[in-house]
């Protein structure tokens, strides 16, 4: 019998039509697998193979819109989904009706993967985990807070920081005295992290029931992946660096990028076309890495999906960077071009536009001053000992957002004015943001004559971690970067990169928070409404050292400690 190995994910759901989805899978051997659906409808795909490993991602039709369809999975013909002892409330597929101008939105940032049951859990309980057992609290799983869909912003996986069970599996595989060490090093070390991910049981069912749209950050290849120029050249000197990027790159196209894509973006992408025809497709997909590594321009990972009257793009800033000190983008030409396009684009209006960036946009004043004057000196503008002396820094200090490509961070201000002041203007535009292991909400409050988003409100949230540590002197330096003394601070080094003001300026409406949480965003029609939910572990009765992830996934809950209008006046 075929044997599921990792899913289902439940990942694009048609909002058009509202009959239609696309269900992932990992399996354990060729099969043909199968989503069949209770009311009718369903799928099949054939599997495809990668580096030993099968998958498949199963187109869904034939669903009715405004519903909520029970399915299981069966590989070969056998039901392997969902298990007989799953103890959650059955996986169900979730359609909205056409033309909805409603969608509650879940987001967040940076899920280091929970230690193995009966290990002691450093980064305290997982909002994930807590975010499933809230929903499942329904014996239909059709809880009435159940987001339409969940973003995940980054870090989904850590490549480069492994939990103690990776550890010991890596150490059975191979000498962790040589490098990479103790991070991963190819194809098949990727897959156990996904594994050791999404296998968690909470996790499993909340992926299953809930789609999801995702994009990679620095953590799921290597911490400060792609900082600069400097950095991308001493990596490929590297011996090891060659086969990490490669599978770094493989491992999201297949675990996460695919399921990004809707089933007609899907028929017109020709690698995923050839992996499917040809028995092995490690060789394809493996030639389709090395070009992205070295040509980013090439492919593009960054996507649009609508959800009625809320468009979301999630963009990628990481590969699409341009690192030549003097000509520094977060975006190149074509995927900056590709952003106003699709932001510009009135031919199907919008309430709401979503901008999914795992690097937040609006930092605190002193971060973003830092940044900028780092970016200046590195760049050469007070002499070669200054520019080596900020490359130490910005690496040691992950000085690498917006504000460190500053002409990027001005084209963003500029594109999002536009968006907010042209023909069709939604109510709100809201940059999505994580990395950064505490929550806030910021927001404009000065524009230049030139650039102004009209009536639009605009919002910058970020929201992380998911799941990891924060330790006290990121808690103390994000405070005071927020502080009026932090904001002097930061004036003092843009004047002494001989800056000016930054185009716009802005305040910390909300926040900080601390801890591991989510954020979602109900919107209906031109109204939005922001949530935060941490997850916490009740007063009463806590254990402070001695608690083990069972224990602790057990009296931990998903507590909202923020609950605001982003659209009064």
């Amino acid at each position: 019998m075929t044997g599921l190995r990792l899913g289902p994910v439940l990942r694009y759901v048609d909002w058009e039509t509202g009959d239609a989805a696309t269900v992932w899978v990992e399996t354990d051997r060729p099969c043909t697998a199968e989503v069949r659906c209770e009311e009718g409808g369903g799928g099949t795909a054939e599997t495809f193979q990668i580096a030993g490993h099968h998958y498949a991602l199963i187109p869904v039709t034939g669903l009715r819109p405004g519903s909520s369809t029970r399915y299981e999975v069966l590989l070969g013909g056998d039901q392997v989904w969902p298990t007989p002892d799953s103890g959650f409330p059955p996986s169900t597929i979730n359609t909205p009706l056409p033309q909805s101008d409603s969608a509650r939105i879940t987001f967040g940032s940076c899920r280091w993967a929970a230690p193995a049951e009966g290990e002691k859990d450093p980064a305290g309980p997982d909002a994930l985990d807590t975010l499933a057992a809230r929903l499942s609290k329904s014996p239909d799983g059709t809880n009435a807070e159940r987001p339409d869909v969940l973003l995940l912003l980054g870090d989904q996986v850590y490549a480069d920081e492994i939990s103690k069970a990776t550890r010991r599996w890596l150490a059975a595989r191979r000498d962790l005295r040589e490098a990479p060490g103790v991070e991963v090093a190819d194809y098949e070390e990727y897959t156990h992290l996904y594994y050791e991910s999404w296998l968690d049981p909470e996790v499993r069912w909340l992926l299953s029931t809930v789609p999801t749209c995702m994009i990679f950050d620095d953590h799921d290849v290597i911490d400060d992946w792609n900082t600069s120029a400097a950095w991308v050249s001493e990596m490929r000197d590297t011996p090891w660096w060659q086969e990490r990027i490669l599978s770094g790159l493989m491992s999201y196209w297949v675990y996460q990028h695919l399921g990004n894509l809707s089933p007609a973006e899907l028929a017109a992408d020709e690698l995923y076309e050839e992996v499917r025809a040809t028995p092995d497709g490690t060789d394809a997909l493996r030639r389709f890495a090395a070009r992205a590594d070295r040509d980013p321009a090439s492919v593009r990972w960054s996507y649009r999906r609508d959800f009625g009257s809320v468009r979301v793009l999630m963009v990628d800033t990481r590969a699409a960077r341009v690192l030549e000190e003097g000509a520094r983008a977060m975006l190149d030409e074509e995927e900056a071009s590709w952003l106003a396009e699709q932001a510009l684009d009135v031919s199907r209006p919008y309430d709401h536009l979503l901008i999914g960036t795992s690097l937040p946009w609006l930092l605190p004043p002193l971060i973003h001053d830092a940044e900028r004057w780092n970016a200046t000196l590195a760049a050469g503008e007070r002499g070669r000992r200054w520019a080596r002396f900020a490359e130490t820094l910005r690496r040691a200090s992950d000085l690498e957002h917006w504000a460190a490509f500053p002409a990027s961070f001005d084209r963003m201000a500029r594109l999002i004015a536009k968006v907010g002041d042209g023909p069709g203007a939604p109510a709100t535009v809201c940059v999505l943001s994580g990395d950064v292991h505490h929550a806030y909400v910021a927001e404009p409050t000065r524009w230049p004559d030139d650039a102004h988003p009209g009536t639009a409100r605009v919002y910058q949230l970020t929201c992380s971690p998911v799941h990891n540590g924060v330790p006290s002197s990121i808690k103390l330096g994000f405070r005071f970067g927020w502080s009026a003394t932090g904001q002097r601070l930061g004036r003092r080094l843009a004047r002494h990169a001989r800056l000016g003001e930054p185009l716009i300026k802005w305040r910390r409406s909300d926040g900080p928070w601390f801890g591991n949480q989510l954020m979602t965003l109900t919107l209906r029609g031109r109204s939005a409404q922001l949530r935060l939910d941490q997850a916490q572990r009740p007063r009463k009765g806590r254990q402070e050292s001695g608690e083990v992830q069972n224990e602790a996934q057990g009296k931990s809950r998903l507590v909202t400690v923020m609950n605001t209008n982003l659209t009064h006046e």
